[in-house]
């Protein structure tokens, strides 16, 4: 195994800048001259981007940046001993040791735990305290590589036993799980955090770890006797159900680290208060929970967020599906849409049909990615209704969706299929029912219950005027042409770039995919639409982008860096990449991202460009019809959106710019 740590990525003794920003791309540039990734500014964007998340400096004067990256070729730890401390959020104030931790995206499972190791071995104190002692870089090397192979520290001095009223009465019993986003330093650093705090205590603890180097679950057992539950996570917690009924904190992962004696106080009251707040079982018990959690919300929230989330588990289904058909397409032709079926039945490789490999392939991924995009309605509306009721709605509206499909309603009666399907679960799921009914509810009752009505509803009510709505709506735009063509693509275009991934952005992009499986040779108007909502989408990333490298004053160091990662994002066709730019200056930003996106999507329509993928920007060239000036119409909107975004930043101002503060550091 390739070693993780070696003198040329060790620095001692050295001023690394006043900044995070500054430390983590000097860093960069060491694991990139080892030779252990391809790019600096790759691997310093994905860094920065995880250290804005969350703070990684822990007490002690320790930081420890980390982070996944697609620039990273082998796993490297680089470390700076500082003579200048630097400020990585800690509580206790700057540090002065910092361990940068690249992993790959594919990290195998044995470089992941290694990392987790070094994590853990950061908060013993002897540890760290031979390492500001050491006097070489390869001694740093030394002392690494002896804690990966768990070689053993001086043993500390005994702890003077924990003070107590009683020695009879038992330990009280703690669980916790800890989680953190990436999965490889948080994690372990709180999970030991928590341990050692509550071995002092006198508390039997005992912790989940979720994280990139494998999760060990809890014993059931061991969960079954807790008095209480600690949840360190900065990420969902997987098996929540397990700990229903006991007393909860929740915090933040890296309040494990902080502040672990206080949570485990925090949870030991939490054990003895009866009005505590508890795991929520799943039914009435988590749908009063849920409630409680969104009180604040008024209705336009939650259809805004039940939407969202039934549009995102959606994409990947039809992402996956539509880049098939595409490729389905570009081996057999138009015309294998008529001779998918019969050639996947009938032929394999050893019986080709007349026409041979590319018709045989083509056929099977063509029908492989019609499957897929099969799902479209009913996953839409099935997460519809799962953002609304929890679990228990899944069911019910996944069935909702299928009768939405079977009647032809489309998207638009999936959304309306599983807003009932989940308003329906989540009433349901608030009745009160004798105890030895709650086991049945989340499983058999709700999902029956809910199905019957929504679906029933769907059938005998809603779903004839949604189809028949559907099918004008679908008959209108495909005779659409010049004008009217132009101006559904300026719609279409601010649409795209109002909400930036929002709810209006999403009601657009679902729109386009669901009619791309009507498209064909002879009726090219969904694949038009499409191509015109994947092209206007790109705007907003990409304007900002050369908005940052053509008038850098006006933007923030932070801003500066986002603009790298966001040539990629814009390339991908993810609108997310503006999001920073526009969270930071809406009133600006977002205008001016709409008045690019309305030209982009005005010239796709007017020259008849297409898109038979529902996804991948400039990366599914192959699916893109009339590229030319695909690309063109982007680039117009692109440069329009750059210069009116720093023209309204320079002018368009309360105040002189000169008034905000620029960081001495912004370059290196």
């Amino acid at each position: 195994m390739t070693q993780l740590i070696t003198p040329q990525l060790v620095t001692l003794d050295q001023n690394l800048g006043d900044s995070p920003a500054d430390v983590i791309r000097v860093l960069a540039g060491k694991v990139a001259d080892a030779g252990r990734a391809s790019e600096v500014e790759g691997l310093f964007t994905d860094a920065f981007a995880r250290e804005q998340k969350t703070a990684t400096g822990v007490p002690g004067g320790i930081a420890i940046p980390h982070c996944r990256s697609a620039a990273v070729t082998e796993p490297a730890l680089a470390m700076a001993r500082l003579s200048h401390k630097v400020d990585f959020g800690a509580k206790d104030g700057p540090a002065d040791l910092i361990f940068f931790i690249a992993a790959p995206d594919g990290a195998d499972q044995e470089h992941l735990k290694l990392l987790s190791k070094l994590a853990r071995s950061l908060i013993k104190k002897d540890f760290t305290a031979a390492l500001r002692a050491a006097s070489s870089p390869q001694e740093i090397v030394d002392l690494v590589d002896g804690a990966l192979a768990d070689k053993p520290a001086a043993a500390p001095a005994p702890a003077a036993p924990a003070a107590s009223t009683t020695t009879t009465a038992a330990p009280k019993r703690i669980v916790a799980v800890t989680a953190c986003p990436t999965g490889i330093a948080h994690t372990y650093m709180a999970a030991d955090s928590l341990v050692a705090a509550a071995k002092e205590m006198g508390v039997d603890l005992q912790v989940e770890t979720q994280g990139s180097s494998g999760a060990k679950p809890l014993d059931p057992a061991v969960i079954a006797a807790a008095d209480a539950v600690i949840f360190a996570v900065d990420v969902d917690v997987r098996g929540k159900e397990r700990f229903a009924g006991k007393p909860v904190i929740n915090a933040p992962v890296k309040r494990g680290i902080d502040e672990p004696e206080k949570m485990v106080h925090e949870a030991l009251a939490a054990a003895e208060d009866p009005h505590a707040r508890r795991v929520p079982h799943f039914g009435a018990e988590e749908q009063a929970a849920r409630a409680e959690d969104e009180k604040g919300e008024h209705i336009g929230q939650k259809l805004k967020r039940a939407l969202l989330t039934g549009v995102s588990y959606m994409i990947p289904f039809v992402a996956g599906g539509g880049l098939l058909i595409a490729l389905g397409f570009l081996l057999g032709g138009y015309d294998i849409t008529t001779v998918a079926d019969k050639v996947v039945l009938e032929n394999n490789f050893g019986n080709l049909p007349e026409g041979g490999l590319a018709i045989y392939l083509g056929a099977v991924l063509f029908k492989i990615g019609a499957l897929s995009m099969g799902f479209l309605v009913p996953a839409l509306a099935g997460y519809i209704a799962y953002a609304i009721a929890d679990r228990p709605g899944i069911a019910p509206g996944f069935v909702a969706g299928a009768v939405s499909g079977f009647m032809g309603a489309g998207f638009l009666g999936g959304i309306v299929g599983g807003l009932l399907a989940g308003y329906i679960a989540h009433l349901i799921g608030t009745w009160q029912v004798p105890r030895w009914l709650r086991g049945l509810m989340p499983v058999v009752i709700i999902p029956l219950l809910a199905s019957i009505v929504a679906s029933g509803l769907m059938f005998l009510v809603l779903g004839g005027p949604i189809a028949g709505l559907t099918v004008a709506l679908n008959t209108w735009l495909t005779g659409m042409s010049g004008a009217s063509a132009v101006v559904l693509g300026i719609i279409l275009g601010l649409m795209m770039c109002f909400d930036l991934g929002g709810p209006v952005n999403k009601v657009a992009y679902a729109f386009a995919v669901a009619g791309l499986s009507a498209g064909s040779a002879d009726n090219q108007a969904p694949w038009m639409i499409m191509g015109t909502v994947m092209a206007a989408g790109m705007v907003p990333p990409l304007a900002m982008a050369l908005a940052t490298a053509l008038d850098k004053k006006v933007f923030t160091l932070n801003e500066r860096e986002n603009g790298k990662a966001a040539w990629l994002l814009g390339a991908s066709f993810i609108s997310e990449g503006a999001i920073p730019f526009a969270a930071a200056d809406p009133l600006r930003v977002i205008p001016a991202s709409m008045l690019g996106g309305a030209l982009t999507g005005a010239l796709c329509m007017a020259t008849g460009v297409t898109s038979q993928a529902p996804h991948g920007g400039l990366f599914v060239f192959f699916a893109i019809g009339n590229l030319l000036m695909f690309v063109i119409a982007i680039v117009a909107g692109m440069i329009v959106s750059a210069l009116a975004v720093i023209a309204l930043k320079r002018w368009a101002v309360k105040k002189p710019v000169e008034a905000e503060p620029v960081p001495a550091t912004a370059s290196v």
